[in-house]
């Protein structure tokens, strides 16, 4: 359910099919499914980037407050705005060595 509500959120405008092409449905379908599975994976990145900061600086972070957390968020998702690309721009690279699971603590 939570996807869907994200998924019909992005795809606001787009998500009626204008076509009897059934080429061309599976084809909007996918590609809406793909525009919400990289905000997904954006919104995870970083959760985990903000989570990875928080317990270098020494935070404890409790198993609820991860479980808490949705990859569904929205709020900074700008749909009607503006944008502009950096096509040269490099995104940063993922360091996998800070051990997140080892610092969750659990009550």
């Amino acid at each position: 359910e939570s996807f869907d509500s994200f998924y019909k959120w992005i795809a606001f405008g787009s998500n009626e099919i204008r076509t009897n092409n059934r080429r061309q449905q599976r084809k909007q379908i996918k590609f809406n499914h793909l525009v919400a599975n990289c905000l997904i994976f954006y919104n995870v990145v970083e959760i985990s980037r903000i989570l990875n900061e928080l317990i270098q600086e020494g935070q404890t972070i409790e198993v609820e407050a991860v479980a808490a957390l949705s990859p569904y968020i929205r709020e900074h998702i700008n749909r009607l705005g503006r944008y502009s690309l950096d096509l040269n721009r490099k995104p940063p690279a993922i360091d996998y060595s800070v051990p997140v699971v080892s610092s969750v603590s659990s009550v």
